[in-house]
Formats: structure tokens, sequence, C-alpha cells
């Protein structure tokens, strides 16, 4: 049974559109069901669904004569000269991917729907060659929301608390991997996790990058999952790793442009100033992280709401003009909010308290934000106002 994911209707839209549609993404976070999906219900019969892990499906964009490429397409039944659509999944396995696909849509006008692993592949293979023929978007790892409809729960975020701790605790403890919140038992939740992650190194590493030895980043993902939370010290990694700090940032690119991790800036009020500071680090799907090594409580919740915000933001930007990044803000005597989000100031508390309220507010009126929340993950022992729980943001 197919559940629906908040970007459909987005997809959906742009469907209508001649442009292509490229959804990338990390690994298992429902690339390949949410296209195959918009390919099932698509009202056309003259449509192509490929799968790119396919040698026999790689093979027919090895022609070096990109017309004799739409031989193999009517060989398939698809009829070029109408209204035809093409669904690629994992299109990074086709190393000329971007140049095909412009050649196929200037020359034969046809609609391509493609997937892929990487926004690194993406953003250096796509850009120019694809430059106003492409709309890109990009798939998270389920919000709450989307996670109690794939766990078939009744209730909604708007629940009260008792009726949505628990399951929030399962959602910051496991993450939002689709394939991870189906499985019903601990041992199977951990199982997909680890193939998730294997994956990555196995197929992603592997084919999108140049990195000879594999097991520095593996030793420096363990260093970053005891960091989440924290600014990023560029110079004591590149000593514990014994790499040098040119090495330390390729690698960081890559697992930020992979999804694995997220980097949130300093915060600053204006879009055309950047903060020079070092960014903090968190993981893009909070069951990966604790999978990597486990982290304490209040990490991970920090690292869930990271992401609540970070998804939030995303769809923020596909209606309005800018919408920064999430970013954190910090005195120099230490004194920070854990977030701000479209203009709004949050601390992330386990258990939220009035000074925490107080101070907050004084962090959100001097910098002039437009309101400010304690997020608690416990219920306060006094009824607060400006606390807010996890699930209700």
């Amino acid at each position: 049974m197919f559940i629906k994911r908040k970007i459909l209707p987005l997809l959906e839209k742009y469907l209508e559109y001649p442009e292509a549609i490229v959804l990338t993404g990390f690994r298992r976070v429902g690339k390949s069901t949410l296209v195959k999906y918009l390919f099932d219900n698509l009202k056309t019969s003259n449509k192509l669904f490929l799968d790119m892990e396919s040698p026999v499906n790689q093979k027919i964009f090895q022609e070096e004569n990109y017309d004799a490429i739409t031989t193999k397409f009517k060989e398939l039944g698809l009829n070029i000269k109408g209204k035809s659509y093409i669904f690629m999944d994992e299109i990074q396995f086709v190393k000329d991917t971007p140049s095909i696909v412009k050649y196929l849509f200037d020359h034969y006008k046809i609609k391509f729907v493609l997937t892929g692993s990487s926004s690194f592949y993406l953003k250096n293979y796509f850009t120019e060659s694809l430059s106003g023929r492409k709309f890109i978007f990009e798939l998270m790892p389920l919000t709450f929301e989307e996670f109690l409809w794939f766990r078939g729960e009744k209730v909604t975020v708007s629940a009260n608390y008792d009726l949505l701790r628990h399951l929030y605790d399962e959602y910051m403890n496991f993450g939002g991997l689709p394939g991870v919140v189906l499985e019903s038992t601990i041992e199977a939740k951990n199982l997909k996790l680890d193939d998730a992650l294997g994956s990555y190194f196995q197929l992603d590493v592997a084919n999108l990058s140049t990195f000879r030895d594999i097991k520095i980043l593996k030793s420096l993902l363990f260093l970053l999952a005891s960091r989440v939370g924290s600014k990023l010290d560029i110079s004591k990694l590149s000593e514990s790793l014994g790499v040098s700090r040119q090495s330390l940032y390729n690698y960081l690119e890559f697992f930020e442009q992979t999804y694995l991790i997220h980097l949130a800036p300093a915060y600053s009020n204006s879009s055309d100033i950047i903060i020079r500071k070092n960014p903090k680090l968190y993981f893009s799907d909070s069951g990966l992280l604790n999978r990597i090594d486990k982290v304490s409580t209040g990490q991970t919740f920090e690292n869930t709401i990271f992401n609540q915000l970070f998804i939030s933001d995303y769809f923020k930007r596909e209606t309005k003009i800018f919408v920064p990044r999430v970013s954190y803000f910090q005195k120099k005597s230490g004194a920070e909010i854990d977030f701000i989000s479209a203009n709004v100031g949050y601390e992330v508390k386990l258990t939220g308290t009035s000074n925490d309220v107080r101070r907050v507010n004084k962090f959100a009126s001097n910098l002039k934000l437009d309101s400010s929340y304690v997020i608690s993950l416990e219920k306060p022992k006094f009824k607060t106002q400006g606390v807010v729980y996890p699930f209700k943001i």
C-alpha cells in the first residue's frame, strides 16, 4: 500500500511542466517508491520506467549517437512523436545522463523524471548541462506527521502529550527512513539502518567519490557522531584523523551533499552577510546517528528538532523568495539560541522552564526575531507559556 508524502502534490504539479523533474535525497528515503507512484498514476500509456541500477537499462544509454537511443525507446513501446514520459531511477549509475537528457529534451521534447542519491553528483554534472531545463527537489526522511501516517496511527500532531510521547520517542531514536518506520521490532529496525549505512558506503562513496581510504571516512563518522550539536573544530578533527584540513573539508562536503549530515551556519539577519563562525553539525536522520554511535538523549533530541525545522524550512522555500537555512546564534560569552528558523528562535531542552523562556525571549528581542519558543521533551513541572512540545512544531 502506498503511503503519501507531503512533497507529492508539489511533484504532481510539476509533472505538467515540460522541464525535467529531478528528485534527490539520501538512500532509502523513498525516492523510488514515490516516482513509481507518479509513474503508475500518470494518465497516459506513453511512458517508460527505467531502473538504472540494471545493466540492461544502462546499456541503452551507452550509445555514442544519442539519436540511436530513441530507437531503443521505440522498441520498448514509446512513441516519441507524441507527448512522452521517461522515468529514470538512480541516474548516477549512467555517467553521461545529463548530456543525454539535455539532448533528448531539446530535440524530442521528452519529459524526464529522474532520481539520484546525491546533490554532489547533480551539482557537478547537472548544473550547466540542464540549465533552465530542470526542477530539483529534495526528499528528506519522514516528518513526524508522515511518521504517524506510516505507523497507521489515528492520532494527529494536535493530539495530547500522553498519546504522542511514546511515538515521538520511537521517531527520535530510530529516525524517519520509511523502511525502518514500517518495521515492528527493534532488531528489524536496526538491520534496516545498518543496511542503509552499508549501501551508502558500498554505492554512494564507491561510485560518487574518488576517496581511496574508506576507513578514514568511517572513522570521521564516529568522531562526528560524538560531536553532534557542537561547533566543528576543523583543526582538532584533522589532527585526530591525521589528514589535512583540505581533505577534511572535502570529506565534510561529500557527507553533506550526499545527505548524510547537515551543517548549520551561524545566524545572520541579512541574506548578503555570511558570519564566519564554525558551523554546527547534525545528522540527517537520528536513527542513522544512533547506529553510528549511541549518543545522549539530549543530543538525539536536538538532532531530531534540527531536522524537523530543516524540513519545514525546505517547504517554505518553495513558496517564498528567501528563507534562510536553519542557523544558530552564539554570543562571545558562549550564551546561545539553539536554532533560528524563519526568523523564529528555538531553545531545545529536555525539560523547559520559565527561566529558559525568559532567556530565549530576551535573545529574540535583541535580534528582532518575530517570536521564540522553548521546545521541551518532558512536561514542565508547572504550566509555562512559551514552552511547546516537539510534535507541535
